[in-house]
């Protein structure tokens, strides 16, 4: 089986051609950032707009990197939720309309659920229940995995989450957007203990927060004008990268104390291709004896491999799903 796949949540028009074997025959992006970075963020009908300029070139050059016809396809997945209306409208339309087109089955993908099981195209013999972390710039959740298609969600963020929190820092230190991979960068040369920002929510097992962390930053600024970038930065990530650790390790306690082991942490989503957030996962997962499930970090940004992937599972677990299905910018993995 060839599935051809669409991504469109958010400010990456993607297509992919992956087969029934996850085996990937083509994977194309086109980012906006250059498009959005003026505004220091993504506005949603400008990307909405730009996906469909771009949704039918983006899906050709896919099939002539794979040497492949519109025929060849068995499957069309597209991206149906969350993620902002304007843009998943435009991916999810076009995958639906080919389908329809050309006589072929649809499936609408959740894109949350496709950051937790793209980790099974580079991983083998994964087992269940294992521990997810998505952190990205629109959510920041745990979920337990008991198996494809049953998630529990056990910690999440109850304001902006971690990515937003990045970018908005960013846009107060005047780096630019997108501000996680710049932080990071300059996170190398700084000093993580030169501030001692929050680790907000400490009596909360699983819950997070990071709004009040950006407010400190901005104080720390305010007040310390002549203080070195990297060491904000630097102290910064840490805060933000000790909440995820310990947020996750209070899950992988409670799994244990439930008797249901985890077998491995898995990250997805931007901020997984945080290079100190990748090293301490692995650190945790030989702490408890698991394994990391950490993506290469091609497959952290939003992409349509990871649609296939789910796509073909959401497939073999619930079947096709109608031309008539609709976009749902809330989708929650939990309502799967």
């Amino acid at each position: 089986m060839n599935i051809l796949s669409i991504e469109s949540s958010c400010d990456e028009m993607a297509a992919a051609i992956v087969t029934d074997m996850n085996v990937v025959k083509t994977s194309i992006v086109s980012s906006q950032i250059d498009l959005h970075k003026k505004y220091g963020g993504v506005v949603p009908e400008l990307a909405g707009r730009h996906h469909l300029e771009l949704v039918n070139n983006v899906v050709q050059s896919a099939l002539d990197e794979a040497g492949m016809k519109f025929h060849d396809i068995d499957l069309f997945a597209g991206t149906r939720g969350p993620g902002l209306a304007a843009a998943l409208l435009v991916g999810s339309t076009a995958a639906k309309s080919y389908a329809f087109a050309l006589g072929k089955d649809f499936v609408g993908v959740n894109h949350h659920e496709a950051h937790i099981l793209s980790v099974l195209l580079e991983h083998e013999n994964v087992q269940f229940p294992f521990v997810s972390l998505l952190v990205s710039g629109g959510h920041t959740m745990i979920v337990i995995v008991d198996a494809p298609g049953k998630y529990r969600i056990v910690g999440a963020t109850i304001d902006d989450a971690a990515g937003e929190a990045y970018d908005k820092v960013a846009r107060l230190l005047g780096l630019g957007y997108p501000g996680g991979p710049l932080i990071d960068n300059l996170a190398e040369n700084g000093n993580p203990k030169a501030f001692n920002f929050p680790r907000p929510m400490k009596d909360e097992p699983t819950k997070m927060s990071f709004s009040g962390l950006k407010t400190a930053v901005k104080y720390a600024v305010r007040d310390n004008p002549d203080a070195s970038v990297e060491d904000i930065c630097a102290s910064f990530q840490a805060a933000v990268i000790d909440s995820l650790i310990s947020k996750t390790k209070s899950t992988l306690d409670l799994l244990n104390s439930e008797e249901l082991k985890a077998t491995a942490i898995s990250i997805g989503g931007g901020v997984a291709a945080n290079s100190n957030l990748r090293s301490r996962i692995e650190d945790l997962a030989k702490e408890y004896s698991i394994r990391a499930l950490v993506p290469d970090k091609s497959m952290c940004t939003d992409n349509a491999v990871m649609i296939a992937v789910a796509g073909k599972i959401h497939y073999d677990l619930r079947g096709p799903d109608s031309i008539g299905t609709g976009i749902d910018p809330g989708w929650k993995i939990s309502d799967l």
